[in-house]
């Protein structure tokens, strides 16, 4: 739908001609035109963000919700509120088989990763250490080690990496038995 300026007369286009057979006009027939767009996007803060009153320049974060032409800034508290959106944390679990020593796991992570931090015994159930805060590997027995992480793009790609860093350490283990 837009607004069409024909000859000094404001038309609102609706409709879909696309049906209807071509009717060719002689270029005296046709009047000049300008088409006009509105092109200023409005989007309005609402419920926990509006609480505050905002000054020219300061910013705002939230997510931005298109819903029926209206824009719409809001926390992702109040996101299941207004609209049918839902927000989960996922927890992931991969239990890779390794018989190798789990020190040497540790060593060889610590030579990839800047951040290898080991946990204590009290908040783990056996060895355990972190990679970057994100992912925890933990020694579950003497075949098998377990990765846990959050599940968010940095998360996975860390998870990943360290994923693939363990077959490989795997790979070379084995070449040399």
């Amino acid at each position: 739908m837009f607004m069409a300026d024909i000859a000094g007369v404001r038309v609102l286009y609706t409709g879909d001609y696309s049906r209807e057979e071509d009717c060719h006009l002689c270029a005296a027939e046709i009047p000049q035109f300008s088409l006009y767009f509105n092109s200023e996007k409005m989007a309005k803060t609402i419920r926990r963000l509006a609480e505050k009153t905002l000054e020219v320049g300061e910013s705002v974060s939230g997510f931005l919700v298109k819903k029926a032409f209206t824009c719409q800034i809001m926390a992702l508290d109040d996101l299941h509120v207004f609209s049918q959106l839902s927000t989960e944390n996922i927890s992931q679990r991969i239990t890779i088989a390794y018989n190798g020593a789990f020190g040497v796991l540790k060593h060889r992570l610590k030579q990839i990763f800047e951040s290898v931090e080991s946990l204590p015994d009290e908040e783990s159930e056996g060895p355990a250490f972190h990679v970057h805060e994100w992912l925890t590997v933990k020694y579950e027995s003497e075949k098998h080690i377990s990765l846990h992480w959050r599940s968010d793009p940095i998360s996975d790609m860390v998870s990943d990496s360290v994923i693939i860093s363990i077959l490989l350490i795997l790979i070379l283990i084995t070449s040399y038995c």
